[in-house]
């Protein structure tokens, strides 16, 4: 709670409500893609797919001008000792077949000297990167299992 009344306080009082992305129990229904198209990844290291899905948290201004998606990654395999010789972080990197969205916005959390999480906020300054975002958000989704919940 003490994170998401974080990104409260750094949001403009204009924004909605926090939506969010997490992983969903599956159904019958949810089990199979019905999409063949559904691949999309996340990097911090180019190259490198992180394999830890994150929780993410949305914000939208009311007249839908802009927002943020806020990913909190517990343990991403970023900070595997294997995984050290990819290289180092260089940004938050959201992939599918329409390209790539980045942010530099990445921030990691250190308890006893040893990395725990990252949070990245990837900010959105027009309805056109908030569609993309989305769109971005359903491939996602659908590779990873996850459910989109509107808060309410």
């Amino acid at each position: 709670m003490g994170l998401l009344r974080s990104i409260l306080v750094l949001v403009p009082a204009a924004m909605s409500s926090v939506d969010a992305f997490s992983p969903s129990a599956p159904t019958p229904s949810s089990r199979f893609s019905t999409s063949l198209d559904a691949e999309a990844e996340i990097q911090f290291v180019r190259g490198l797919e992180e394999k830890v899905i994150p929780d993410i948290k949305l914000t939208r201004a009311r007249d839908g001008s802009s927002g943020t998606a806020t990913f909190q990654f517990a343990n991403p395999n970023v900070f595997d000792a294997s995984t050290a010789s990819q290289g180092e972080i260089t940004g938050l990197f959201l992939i599918d077949e329409e390209g790539e969205m980045s942010t530099t916005d990445v921030n990691a959390s250190f308890t006893n000297g040893k990395p725990q999480s990252i949070e990245c906020l990837y900010v959105m300054k027009s309805p056109a990167e908030w569609d993309r975002f989305m769109r971005f958000m359903e491939r996602y989704g659908e590779a990873n299992g996850l459910g989109f919940t509107k808060a309410g």
